[in-house]
């Protein structure tokens, strides 16, 4: 077996067992550079890359490995920038590799985030509502702050219509409401096919509510309702005023509940805040289970963006995420919102988030807020004028110090740094060979002359050096 048959073998166990997402972001361009002494070294792309693979899924790789090759004994992972240039063909490619397989594939109709997700067994129901299937308990990080509401929303999965009914969950706006609601119902379509599931937003029940009294179709109208074994009513605190409607929901929760449905309602507010609520309706959604969603702390916000980065198949610097997460104290929507606007810039761009572009969207956002950690304004005024000033940000960007640069270490992780600081010196600056040597400890304008030239040449064909000088320009105002 060759190392690449080795690493297909491998892949395709391991594949199964992690979300897709997951697996074409952190396997990709990734490869067995050899085996040595009963140790598999596996080429990774980037530093961020070996630290997930051996954080997250270092036990599943050794054991596939073993099960492909039984003198394997431990695994260990190498950087090669090189897997990350444009069409190397060295790294495997596995977003071409399992393009063929099938995957299970959700049919659309009608509305954009309408599909399909059930159709009833003996009661011929046909269930066919806005469940979003990107939406499950599995995806949804648990922290300190929404431990209670995960774990009653996975009792109510596995048991729908038991102890937890109603279930209300309650919390501010863009803390995942509407996620762990959706996630509900998709766990019990998973665990229970014939169920058939009713989700709806309070909005528009009131609208099916007007159109059903506008056509006489009264009836029908409340048999969709009252004939199904899970009711999610979504934004309930839009009933206020609404006293028509909150008198057939009174109606509909009775029945449901007399009948041991599950009835799961979410809103921004407890019952016991929602005004202009009937006090029967408040007094029933209190008969269950009351949890309540907060705004999550720094780590599970770190971890959601982390997840988020798998999602969209895209590698974030660390201290970037961290920054983000430090800086959005509002709601875990504006949390994905900030992290989207940063991969669209880095599309348009060419380039990758930085903090400072990462503080420019949080201020355009919301003027009023202060930036945590960065100094926005000053930034904004800094001119980089001298070969020091793009020595510093070099630095700072590869999270090293100016004395690495100007020194003599040869390693990989200074050595291309060095050699992109010099670049921008002499194509951004302007300055001779040789004065870029006396500031790089006293090199020579040869040496000086061969960094430029081998980073302009990367430069037409490394994507990630690509991004990575276009970010370093950003920061240079450029």
């Amino acid at each position: 077996m060759t190392q690449k048959e080795l690493w297909v073998s491998v892949l395709r166990r391991i594949k199964p067992t992690i979300k897709k997402a997951y697996f074409l972001t952190w396997f990709q361009n990734t490869v067995v550079l050899r085996k040595d002494e009963g140790v598999a070294v596996i080429g990774v792309p980037t530093t961020f890359a070996r630290n997930w693979l051996n954080d997250k899924y270092n036990v599943k790789i050794l054991q596939a490995l073993q099960e492909a090759d039984a003198g394997i004994q431990s695994v260990s992972y190498e950087v090669h920038s090189r897997l990350s240039e444009l069409n190397n063909a060295e790294g495997m490619d596995v977003k071409a590799l399992f393009a063929t397989e099938d995957t299970k594939k959700v049919r659309k109709v009608r509305k954009v985030n309408e599909v399909k997700v059930k159709v009833g067994g003996s009661s011929g129901h046909v269930s066919s509502q806005m469940l979003n299937s990107r939406y499950s308990l599995d995806n949804f990080v648990v922290g300190l702050d929404n431990r209670l509401p995960h774990a009653a929303s996975v009792a109510v999965s596995n048991m729908p219509g038991g102890i937890y009914n109603p279930l209300y969950i309650y919390g501010d706006s863009g803390l995942g409401k509407t996620h762990i609601l959706q996630a509900i119902g998709n766990g019990i379509l998973e665990n229970f096919p014939d169920m058939v599931v009713k989700y709806v937003t309070a909005e528009r029940f009131v609208t099916e509510i007007v159109e059903a009294i506008g056509k006489r179709h009264t009836h029908k109208f409340k048999e969709q309702y009252r004939k199904v074994d899970v009711f999610l009513m979504d934004d309930v605190q839009f009933f206020s005023r609404k006293h028509s409607s909150q008198q057939e929901f009174f109606h509909t929760f009775n029945e449901l509940y007399e009948g041991n449905k599950q009835v799961v309602i979410t809103s921004d507010r407890p019952p016991s805040e929602l005004d202009d609520l009937d006090e029967r309706l408040k007094s029933r959604f209190g008969m269950g289970m009351v949890v309540e969603l907060l705004f999550p702390d720094y780590e599970t916000r770190l971890a959601i963006l982390n997840q988020k980065c798998g999602e969209f198949e895209v590698l974030i610097d660390p201290d970037v995420l961290g920054f983000i997460a430090n800086n959005v104290h509002h709601s875990v929507r504006e949390l994905e919102g900030v992290l989207r606007q940063a991969v669209a810039e880095t599309e348009l761009n060419d380039s990758v988030p930085t903090i400072r572009s990462v503080a420019e969207i949080i201020k355009r956002l919301d003027k009023a807020q202060k930036i945590i950690g960065y100094d926005i304004e000053a930034k904004r005024e800094l001119i980089v004028k001298t070969a020091d000033d793009v020595m510093q940000l070099v630095a700072e960007y590869y999270n090293l110090t100016v004395d690495d640069l100007v020194g003599k270490d040869r390693h990989k992780e200074i050595m291309v740094p060095r050699q992109i600081c010099m670049y921008l010196i002499k194509n951004e600056l302007g300055q001779s060979y040789e004065k870029i040597g006396g500031d790089f400890g006293g090199r020579n304008h040869t040496t000086v002359m061969h960094a430029c030239n081998k980073t302009a040449s990367k430069l037409k064909k490394n994507v990630r050096m690509v991004r990575d000088v276009n970010a370093i320009k950003r920061e240079m105002g450029l």
